[in-house]
């Protein structure tokens, strides 16, 4: 069984462990679209289940605005859509929203599969636009 350590940094280096990942023996080797799609449905899984108002995910709800610690939902209790979080995860990786670092390595392509071992750390840093251009 591996476990993986996801870990959201910023480039101003702020930084925070997201969750822990299980694997069974069998899936030790994933793609990195899988691995996104992972967790970006367990982050909404939890949200969902919560029924708070802020969301702490990966990529902004299109209804959200960003706040601090997360993005703040027009309606306290919204659920979020799971597949369409997915969606718009995999397309911010496309346009350079985030990079995704497993170990010391950075992927670059989606289909590239991993090997998932025990303590696995994959740090996804979230490239924040410069102001003014």
């Amino acid at each position: 069984m591996a476990t993986v350590t996801f870990v959201d940094e910023t480039t101003s280096g702020l930084r925070r462990d997201a969750w822990r990942l299980w694997l069974p023996a069998d899936e030790e080797r994933l793609t990195l679209r899988e691995l996104i799609r992972r967790r970006v449905l367990q982050e909404v899984a939890e949200h969902n289940a919560r029924g708070s108002e802020i969301y702490r995910g990966l990529v902004q709800p299109t209804e959200a605005e960003r706040t601090l610690n997360g993005f703040r939902l027009g309606v306290p209790g919204q659920a979020i859509d799971p597949e369409r979080q997915f969606l718009s995860a995999v397309e911010a990786f496309g346009r350079n929203g985030f990079l995704v670092l497993v170990g010391d390595r950075q992927v670059e392509d989606l289909d590239a599969e991993l090997d998932l071992r025990t303590d696995t750390e994959v740090c996804f840093l979230k490239l924040v636009p410069l102001v003014g251009g």
